[in-house]
Order: structure tokens, then sequence, then C-alpha cells
């Protein structure tokens, strides 16, 4: 994306409606609503394997860029992308990730040409969205209403959880792929886990909310 979006106050309205809905569930649980969260965070960031070979297209997230190109995350996402595209380089990449200026997706490419990626490799670039939601929206756009079958979503471990998530509201048939060979709490610190554990724990329940009121303009936006 090249330049900033006018901010939507509709949007702005309803995240802020089902961040008070799914507060108020974490608060009259005692917090036993958020641990679940919490729980499932850590467990798929544990179970996720990082050799999965499933999926006809590799989705690879991307992440808000430092001022050098692409901090130590994203460049294991884009380090593991690079090893699946050779040992199946017949199976598209989608490079998700828009942004000011030179666009997440559009980084993740010349960084992957530049460390080899084979010119063979068919590579598709999402470059419009902002968050892992809108990720999700236009690669399925991008790979149209009639999907051939499942894909790849490559992330780093604490961020597949939400992955999964979101593109099950969606409708994807998915696997995950983990960037990181195993998990280890140096490279998933304890603040990360916590702070997705919000994110899902928003997401779901705010869903959950607005399916249970009939809320089309809600349910629209994660669906």
């Amino acid at each position: 994306m090249s330049g900033a979006r006018d901010p939507d106050p509709l949007l702005k309205r309803d995240m802020l409606h089902s961040g008070v809905v799914s507060l108020l569930a974490c608060v009259f649980s005692f917090g036993l609503v958020y641990l679940a969260y919490l729980g499932r965070v850590w467990w798929v960031a544990r179970a996720s394997r990082h050799d999965e070979a499933g999926g006809d297209y590799v989705l690879v997230f991307g992440k808000q860029l430092a001022p050098h190109g692409p901090d130590e995350e994203f460049s294991r996402r884009l380090q593991r992308a690079l090893a699946l595209a050779r040992r199946q380089p017949q199976r598209p990449l989608v490079l998700l990730g828009g942004g000011r200026g030179e666009t997440e997706a559009a980084v993740a490419h010349r960084h992957l040409r530049a460390a080899g990626l084979p010119e063979h490799v068919p590579v598709w670039l999402e470059d419009q969205s902002t968050d892992t939601l809108e990720n999700l929206r236009n690669a399925r756009a991008l790979l149209g209403a009639g999907q051939p079958g499942p894909v790849l979503l490559l992330s780093n471990r604490y961020h597949l959880a939400r992955c999964a998530q979101l593109a099950r509201q969606l409708g994807f048939q998915h696997h995950l792929c983990a960037a990181e060979p195993a998990f280890r709490w140096s490279e998933q610190p304890p603040l990360t886990l916590l702070r997705e554990a919000v994110y899902l724990c928003w997401i779901d329940i705010g869903s959950r909310y607005a399916r249970l009121i009939g809320h089309q303009r809600m349910i629209q936006r994660v669906h």
C-alpha cells in the first residue's frame, strides 16, 4: 500500500464494540477465558510443524518492516519460504503485506530473489493489506472464488494460532508451517504470546458475539 487510508469510523466502532464484549467475557470468567486462549496460542506454537509440506499455495505472512528491511522474525519466515520453494518449485508463493513506500510483499520478494529463489518458482504478491485479516481476505480474492485446495500458512510460531483462527473464519482449507524449527522461549517471548492471546480472544469472541446478535456488518468484516 503506497499511502495511508482514511480511518473507517464504523470499523473503529465495531472493533471497540467487540473489544468490550471480549473484555467483559474475560472479567466475568475471572480470567479463565483469557487463559484458555493463551493456552491455545502456546499449544499451536509448540505443536506446529516446521517441515509441513501440505497445501497448493504457500501464503507467507508479512511483518512490519524495520528501517533496514526485514527483522529477524520476518527473515525466519523468508528463509523457510525459500527452503519450501526449493523443495517444491512448482508450488506458488503468495507473499502478503502492504505498507507505506515499498511494501512488505515487495521487500520479501526482493530478499528471496537475492537469496537465490529459483526464477521458475511462481510468485504472487498481495501488497494492499495492513493486518493478518486483510492478508487472508486479499489472498482469498487473489486465489479466486474457486480455490483449488488447501493452502499452507507460513509464519512465526507465536502468530500461527491467529492465522489459523482467521483462516477458518474465511473458509480456507489450511495447514500450518512454523518458520522456526522448534519452539524456543528465546524466539517466542512470553509477552508476545500474551499479546497474541489478546488478539485471538478479541477475534473469536467478537465473531461469536456478532453471530449471536445477528450484527451483519461485524460478521462480514471477519468472514
